[in-house]
């Protein structure tokens, strides 16, 4: 279970607060989407509870334990077994193929030769079976977000965030990573965080949380 108490959020040189005192529960397994206008304080939201972004005031739990009080080598441990991240930017490091970028989070886990089957099955689940050994030079803005969803996806994370994931997709491929999200919740019962501006996309989503100016509705 992920719980946040008065979660605060004041970015630098700002008076306003990006959050309000959120306090929230998020059960394990759930499929959640986070809704809002923009500047509601979404992205603020999805960065926090993945620890990815560290609160001004108040605290996130995994589990009942503080997120500040493991030390940081700790945090490290936890994102790469079991955090996967969706940016709204694929950040695909342009040396390596696709495949290889796939792979980065078992390369750092020393999990390579154990997760490469598992990479062959994410690459051809998000539609990009042949294109293994391609770099991201050779592939299209919305084939790279793609690797980029398998990479996010290769340790088999307790908790998937995702930060506008369909964003540089067409509808066909947007609605394929949904279906794909959809069944690693019901199969795997991981934990589905996703940000959307996508009103049928949200609604996917088996729990809907909705900001406002930093506060929730």
């Amino acid at each position: 279970m992920i719980k946040t108490h008065n979660l605060t959020k004041i970015f630098p040189r700002s008076t306003v607060p990006a959050l309000k005192e959120i306090n929230l529960e998020i059960q394990d397994g759930e499929f959640v989407s986070l809704v809002g206008r923009s500047g509601s304080g979404k992205s603020t939201l999805l960065y926090l509870l993945s620890t990815l972004d560290t609160p001004s005031e108040g605290d996130v739990f995994y589990d009942d334990i503080n997120v500040k009080m493991i030390p940081q080598e700790e945090i490290f441990k936890l994102r790469n077994k079991k955090i996967g991240f969706v940016f709204q930017f694929h950040y695909l490091l342009q040396e390596l193929t696709a495949i290889e970028n796939v792979l980065l989070p078992a390369r750092k886990a020393k999990e390579l030769s154990q997760r490469r089957e598992l990479s062959l099955r994410l690459l051809d689940e998000v539609g990009l079976k042949g294109f293994e050994n391609r770099y991201p030079s050779e592939l299209s803005g919305g084939e790279q977000q793609r690797v980029a969803i398998a990479r996010a996806l290769i340790m088999e994370p307790t908790y998937l965030f995702a930060d506008e994931p369909t964003g540089n997709l067409d509808s066909q491929n947007g609605q394929m990573i949904i279906d794909l999200f959809d069944k690693i919740n019901r199969e795997k019962g991981t934990t589905i965080i996703y940000v959307t501006h996508d009103k049928e996309f949200a609604a996917r989503a088996r729990r809907q949380i909705s900001l406002a100016d930093g506060a929730l509705l």
